[in-house]
């Protein structure tokens, strides 16, 4: 156990609770209705390529990235598009949809179905970037960046390394567990995919040593893969974040305010690869994904394979219905997840997980003053000093807050899962993040 690798600064070891774990994955049915936001990934939304009345089939492309940092949106379903409209996102924040009512499930003639697993690679490194960009795929462990941009290092940087995020260090969270079981083999080959398309000869998977199945698993399959490792990690919250990742598997830095490119270094997560394979090897675009739907009160914690658009609401029936006792529902872990207005919200490319917290914990503890005992700032895994983050935040002092890093923050919320007084540091250095970002962006543009 002292052998296993981790990063170096902070971190906690919050309750597990993997309640899914075992489960193996189900195919959720279609929904009557599917919504699906024409802004799934970071960066400028999806252009609709489809109006009120027209017929669409599964995989056919609805909305088009036009921006280079954007992203291909297909339809998740067959049927009539009733209605472009705007619906509540998973922030709370009202955006532009396509609304589509489900009358079967034909697939696009061009989509290879088959389970049979393809394992020749016979596309260059362009021809794989571009039909990764043409299928929409994005990084779904949350953070949505478009695949194919992370895979186009900027002018004068090359990539050595592809590390594969198989951590899920997220309580509760799955999916990824599930798909390194299932589906190890398409896995493989969505590794060896993408270090075709970034021309590098070595890749590292990452997974905590509280997924024993996945590593054996996954470690038998790679004796056939002498250029791909699987690296046992210690556990410990945020080991799933980028740059905690890295220094990990590579003792490898990522110097502040740059990217992982600048050590050598490609992440991707395993839900990702697993798209890339699909997109690849079968012109399969990203329509659906595997979701965690968990709770200590669920009757049947799950890890279900839904299409994009699905509401919420249809995961959480399908694991036994809403518990009595519910005081949130999270999209995500109860780390960096957010509570969702209404369960009507649909299932999006970034959503891992749907937490049911019972009441008891849901609400917060009653705020009370700093004792400057520092645990936010032994817990912070990227060495910043959340107290003052917060505070400076709370006051408007922007200069402060850019000269402090705040824009270094992962958000992971160890601060204040670690915090005696119950401050929400987290909030307020997000908020923080938020102005300090508009105002770097605005001098940049000057």
């Amino acid at each position: 156990m002292g052998l296993l690798k981790t990063f170096r600064l902070g971190g906690v070891h919050p309750p597990e609770n993997k309640l899914s774990a075992g489960k193996p994955i189900e195919t959720l049915p279609l929904p009557k209705q599917a919504v699906v936001p024409l802004g799934q990934n970071l960066g400028a939304p999806s252009k609709p390529l489809v109006k009120r009345g027209d017929e669409v089939k599964v995989g056919q492309l609805i909305g088009v990235g036009e921006s280079f940092i954007s992203a291909n949106l297909h339809s998740p379903v067959s049927g009539k598009v009733l209605k472009i409209d705007t619906v509540l996102d998973s922030s709370g924040f009202r955006r532009q949809a396509v609304i589509i009512n489900v009358s079967g499930d034909e697939w696009m003639d061009n989509i290879d179905r088959s389970t049979d697993i393809v394992k020749e690679i016979p596309y260059t490194s362009e021809e794989i970037i571009n039909k990764i960009k043409a299928a929409g795929i994005v990084g779904m462990g949350g953070a949505t960046f478009p695949t194919h941009v992370k895979l186009m290092p900027p002018p004068g940087k090359k990539a050595e390394f592809l590390i594969i995020n198989g951590v899920e260090c997220e309580p509760y969270l799955t999916a990824d567990h599930r798909v390194m079981l299932e589906r190890g083999e398409e896995l493989l080959i969505g590794v060896k995919i993408l270090m075709k398309a970034l021309n590098v000869n070595k890749a590292f998977i990452g997974i905590e040593n509280n997924k024993p199945d996945a590593i054996e698993n996954l470690s038998h399959l790679a004796k056939d893969y002498g250029d791909i490792e699987i690296v046992p990690l210690k556990v410990k919250y945020p080991q799933g974040g980028e740059k905690q990742l890295i220094k990990a598997v590579v003792n490898r830095e990522v110097p502040s305010g740059k990217l992982p490119i600048e050590v050598g270094c490609v992440v991707q997560n395993v839900g990702t690869t697993l798209a890339v394979y699909e997109a690849v090897q079968k012109n399969k675009p990203l329509i659906e994904r595997v979701v965690t739907v968990t709770g200590k009160s669920l009757k049947n914690p799950s890890n279900f394979l839904v299409r994009v658009g699905t509401p919420v609401k249809e995961l959480i029936e399908a694991a036994g219905g809403l518990p009595e006792d519910t005081g949130k529902v999270i999209g995500g872990g109860p780390m960096m997840g957010k509570a969702l207005l209404n369960t009507d919200i649909p299932v999006v490319k970034g959503t891992s997980g749907v937490l049911l917290m019972r009441e008891e914990e849901a609400h917060r503890k009653p705020e009370s003053a700093c004792i400057r005992c520092s645990k936010c700032t032994y817990a912070c895994p990227m060495g910043l000093e959340p107290y003052l983050l917060s505070r400076v935040s709370k006051l408007g002092k922007w200069d402060v807050t850019e000269k402090e890093r705040i824009m270094d923050c992962i958000e992971c919320g160890s601060c204040q899962y670690t915090c005696p007084a119950n401050i929400p540091l987290l909030d307020w250095i997000r908020l923080g993040k938020n102005k300090t970002g508009q105002i770097l962006r605005s001098r940049n543009k000057k």
